[in-house]
């Protein structure tokens, strides 16, 4: 019997990837660690680093079942929600464990179509609730886009993510404001 038929590997590894999904709903992605994860899985810390050797790879499979909560239920006026989702995003990208996550997704995805799946999936969900709010934003007189509204996800999205992962550093309000801005032109105040 194989390790991915064996019922008792299989246990464990739900049970493992169940705690790291709580951990990380409870506490957030620091709380992911291989000593934490295997105290709330109730198995050996050897057993969690049989399944996952790193930490990254398994924070990445917990976030991949939790569901994501940026950009999710837009508000309006539509520019001060998306100030305040951008500023979350961007919080969230200043933590270690987030930023080797989405790091270790996305050059993972290079070479494994299981990862790449999990980045289309991920990048398929901001793109439609960013691109949806939008288009309803405009819809309502609140913007006039000056780009599809499709690919506002790289436009506003993709500089938190440079900030983040090339740079190291914070993302500042400033950047925030200039990528909204870029959108086009709001008739609503900041």
């Amino acid at each position: 019997m194989t390790s991915d038929t064996d019922p008792r590997f299989l246990r464990s590894r739900e049970a493992i990837l169940n705690a790291a999904r709580q951990l990380l709903l409870d506490s957030g992605p620091t709380a992911v660690t291989h000593a934490r994860v295997a105290e709330r899985a109730g198995v050996g810390r050897a057993t969690v680093y049989r399944h996952w050797p790193q930490a990254e790879p398994l924070l990445l499979e917990a976030m991949a079942t939790v569901p994501m909560p940026f950009l999710a239920e837009p508000t309006v006026p539509t520019r001060a929600w998306l100030r305040r989702e951008l500023e979350a995003l961007a919080r969230q990208l200043e933590l270690d464990d987030v930023r080797a996550a989405s790091t270790t997704l996305a050059s993972t995805a290079l070479w494994d179509e299981a990862m790449d799946a999990r980045r289309a999936r991920f990048a398929g969900i901001l793109t439609d609730r960013l691109a949806g709010a939008l288009d309803e934003a405009e819809a309502r007189g609140e913007v006039t886009l000056s780009l599809a509204s499709r690919n506002a996800a790289a436009l506003t999205i993709g500089p938190l993510y440079y900030r983040s992962t090339i740079e190291h550093a914070p993302t500042d309000p400033t950047l925030i404001e200039a990528a909204i801005a870029a959108l086009g032109t709001w008739t609503t105040s900041p």
